[in-house]
């Protein structure tokens, strides 16, 4: 192994975050575990998150920030900072979540120790704007993902009544670097997960090591909370967040195929 490249990468792609951008970078350098590097991708925000990347940035050199020329869409900015990770790890973090100090120790772990495991996730906590603790996701749902049967995984993982938390789970880079990323269509993340069951097992940390924030301004309040826009309407916007492209059509019917 390389000494050079850290053992885990954590790939921040972020738009217009400067309201939780902190918050969920600061969560990321109180880890316990520290060799890691934070890849930091700027979808061309229009707010401060670039002045809030470079002042960390230049605090800690385990941070990289790269700023994109115009916003690209959400899937190829996840995709492009998964490719300019280089740790053995990988793992996405969103702008606004926070990490409890123990996430990294506890996940590289796991994986250590199993190599049957390809991926380590933990139980999620939901949290509010300020951070307070509103509840958990998930709770006594996923109770097949590290089945030694891949059918068993992928059943859990492919349906709709779970939220997406494994998504920001810690994976083998080598393994991850083998499935199709994310698609640039609707529940492209879903799917995402579903594949990597395919490859291997996930454990999940019967510990809340990983919060999830909502507020207004998150994807699933905008496009599939109480005070959504009709049906037409979130449609087309929630499109747009997954592409820039032309093309986009029938996300939903991309999903199952």
């Amino acid at each position: 192994m390389d000494q050079n490249k850290p053992r885990v990468s954590i790939a921040m792609p972020v738009f217009n975050g400067e309201k939780y951008l902190r918050k969920s970078i600061e969560s990321i350098l109180n880890q316990t575990y520290h060799d890691f590097e934070l890849i930091i991708s700027d979808n061309a925000s229009t707010d401060n998150t670039q002045s809030i990347c470079s002042e960390y940035a230049d605090i800690d050199k385990r941070i990289s920030y790269h700023r994109n020329k115009e916003n690209i869409g959400g899937p190829r900015n996840y995709n492009r900072v998964f490719e300019l990770s280089s740790g053995e790890y990988f793992k996405w973090a969103a702008y606004d979540d926070v990490l409890a100090p123990e996430f990294l120790r506890k996940c590289t772990s796991v994986l250590d120790k199993d190599s049957s495991i390809v991926g380590c996730c933990c139980k999620t906590g939901r949290i509010d704007q300020e951070g307070n603790f509103l509840g958990y996701y998930n709770k006594g749902r996923l109770e097949r993902i590290g089945s030694a049967k891949p059918h068993e995984r992928f059943r859990d993982l492919i349906g709709l009544y779970y939220t997406t938390t494994p998504f920001h789970g810690v994976y083998r880079r080598d393994i991850f670097a083998k499935s199709q990323r994310h698609g640039a269509y609707i529940g492209a993340d879903r799917n995402l997960v579903a594949e990597l069951s395919l490859m291997g097992r996930i454990f999940e940390i019967p510990e809340c090591l990983f919060f999830w924030r909502e507020h207004p301004d998150s994807y699933t309040s905008m496009f599939y909370g109480s005070a959504r826009t009709n049906t037409l309407a979130r449609l087309k916007a929630e499109t747009a967040w997954w592409s820039r492209e032309s093309g986009t059509y029938f996300p939903h019917w991309k999903n199952y195929v």
